[in-house]
């Protein structure tokens, strides 16, 4: 397992304590947890734009791009649920 070094202000890191208290975690437990969501927002949201890209330009791909996009955007509801 890789670490990662950061440093941050008072004010994030005093808002970032306060949502891991709520959420009922350790602040760094938390902070990992925000970092997955991130990266896997970014990600669906580069998947996203491949798609309109292709919807666009009405390339035959378009389909099957869509199929891709289904999939992690219903596991992204199911883990809002949670």
């Amino acid at each position: 397992m890789g670490r990662l070094n950061l440093t941050l202000d008072d004010a994030t890191l005093a808002a970032l304590n306060r949502d891991a208290r709520k959420a009922g975690t350790r602040t760094a437990t938390h902070a990992r947890r925000l970092l997955r969501e991130a990266v896997a927002r970014r990600e669906l949201a580069e998947r996203r734009q491949a798609w309109a890209e292709a919807y666009r330009a009405d390339r035959a791909d378009a389909h099957r791009l869509t199929e891709d996009l289904a999939a992690p955007t219903f596991e992204m509801l199911d883990d809002e649920d949670a």
